[in-house]
């Protein structure tokens, strides 16, 4: 063997052994993931089960799930955990020290600029595109929780209520949180390795056990207990999430393998396949890359379930909903016939969250800063600023369509079906082409794809936004308003005929009602 052919052979065989451990890293992850969150779910029943609230305080109810939830950060991720104490230690000192006026710029700055810095050692100083000890993940949940709840507090303790809208008025907290209580928060084995984001406020009640409760106020101002009613088993919700689980899994381990979204920039594939057949690859390889989200989205929520959070009142029907803290609306998901209905049902949590903290309260084009958060908050590949930027230009063609269409193709029903079905293959081709660079991660194959579609929904898009401009008119706004009025007046009869229940019932189901309608609202303008 000459000496060139040794060397490459050599390069050969160490690029095989680097894949190789490469790929029981990721194995090893991934089973890490599963085992803990099986331990949580079981932890989170003999939880519901042995430290309920109606037979233990509640200091030691978040001790419990606070030490839970750091053993599980440090058998997943080793010493990596200790950012997840820091991270959240430091932000508690910047409320303490700074005060309410100002902590929520303070730590929203921090918290944000801590998980970057976080992301940036893990991509770029260990493999990029590969495994490493991705610790990030819980940090990009807590960052949620630190910034929601600095927000919350700034609003509750220093903002006068007539300047709150009705949800921030819902959400705000009125007193300082102890240490111990904002660690369980931030902490707590039900959410840590996977989410969902809960608002203070409802974890806190869930805690104390305050969702069984029917409440009036008193003379004093305080609520006063009038009785406490049975508590609703999560046992039927948690039993269906999970059967959800594992046709995710099964679906991923089975499916999602066979088409990769790689394939889309495959040379053989581009030159050969013809454009029907490039778009119904593209659509079906996107398709089965979602089920390992709702896999690990599903499970997180049915472990707060079997903990006995996650309870959000009644149905007409009298049925419990256990869906307070949902992520994602499946069904809806696949059946979004438009890019708005598809990001209302994904990612439910962190939609809202980007909403509390961003969209209404930026005062300078509030679709761009939101969509330049949500990437900032994923991490520092450039296919997600790549995929959020496509966003921007997609949402707001998206919005300035169905403005000035949609309205014609309401009646008579057979119209609506076919405009139905057009909106819902045009969306489904859409949000793939966006997130393609979200899942390719680096510039050149995002732009190789990009350069095989020709671009041609960016320039769709850009060209339907200089045919179809969409203003804001004082009459959409003075109809916004009176929609939000109209449901704060609805949620204030029923708190008043119904009192509170179920992490304050009435309360969550009108600010999720009412934030709702917001969202709807601010997205179609």
């Amino acid at each position: 063997m000459t000496k060139g052919k040794r060397i490459l052979w050599e390069k050969t065989e160490q690029q095989q052994y680097y894949v190789y451990v490469i790929s029981c890293l990721q194995v090893r992850s991934n089973v890490n993931f599963v085992v803990c969150q099986v331990f949580a779910l079981l932890a989170a029943i003999w939880f519901r089960t042995y430290l309920r609230s109606s037979k233990t305080s509640s200091f030691i109810r978040h001790v419990v799930a606070t030490l839970l939830g750091l053993y599980l950060a440090l058998f997943c991720f080793g010493w990596y955990a200790l950012h997840f104490l820091v991270q959240s230690g430091i932000s508690y000192c910047i409320m303490i020290i700074i005060g309410v006026e100002n902590m929520h710029k303070y730590c929203f700055v921090f918290a944000l600029g801590y998980l970057t810095v976080c992301q940036i050692t893990r991509v770029y100083i260990f493999d990029y595109g590969q495994y490493s000890a991705d610790f990030s993940g819980p940090m990009m949940i807590i960052t949620q929780k630190i910034t929601s709840l600095a927000y919350e507090i700034h609003d509750g303790m220093f903002r006068k209520d007539e300047e709150l809208t009705p949800s921030q008025r819902g959400l705000a907290v009125r007193r300082m949180p102890s240490l111990l209580e904002y660690l369980s928060y931030n902490c707590n084995f039900m959410g840590i390795l996977a989410g969902p984001l809960c608002s203070y406020k409802d974890y806190i009640t869930f805690i104390e056990g305050r969702s069984d409760h029917m409440t009036q106020s008193g003379e004093n101002g305080k609520e006063e207990m009038l009785y406490r009613r049975t508590e609703p088993s999560p046992n039927v919700a948690v039993i269906q999430k999970l059967l959800v689980c594992g046709l995710s899994l099964l679906f991923h381990l089975t499916i999602s393998k066979t088409l990769p979204v790689e394939y889309n920039i495959d040379e053989h594939f581009q030159a050969t396949a013809s454009w029907p057949t490039k778009v119904i690859y593209l659509y079906v390889s996107l398709l089965a890359a979602r089920p390992k989200y709702y896999f690990a989205w599903t499970l997180a929520d049915a472990i707060n379930n079997a903990a006995g959070f996650g309870f959000r009142g009644y149905d007409q029907n009298g049925a419990a909903r256990w869906d307070l803290i949902s992520n994602l609306r499946i069904q809806q998901i696949e059946m979004s016939t438009s890019f708005k209905m598809f990001v209302d049902n994904w990612n439910i949590q962190t939609a809202l969250w980007l909403k509390r903290v961003c969209y209404e309260r930026a005062s300078l084009s509030p679709t761009i800063q939101t969509f330049i958060l949500s990437a900032i908050w994923h991490g520092v590949y450039p296919g997600y600023y790549l995929t959020f930027l496509t966003g921007v230009v997609i949402t707001l063609a998206a919005r300035a369509i169905r403005k000035n269409i949609r309205r014609y193709f309401i009646e008579p029903p057979q119209l609506k079906l076919f405009y139905d079905i057009i909106t819902w293959i045009v969306t489904q081709i859409a949000v793939s082409y966006t997130v393609v660079p979200f899942v390719l991660l680096s510039v050149k194959p995002s732009f190789k794809f990009y350069s095989s579609w020709y671009y041609c929904l960016h320039i769709a898009g850009v060209l339907v936004l200089l045919l179809l401009p969409v203003k804001r008119t004082e009459r959409g706004k003075n109809a916004t308003e009176n929609v939000q009025l109209s449901h704060s007046k609805k949620c204030d009869d029923t708190e008043n005929s119904l009192g509170q229940n179920s992490f304050s019932t009435t309360n969550s189901v009108c600010n999720q009602n009412q934030e709702v309608t917001s969202r709807h609202s601010s997205l179609k303008q």
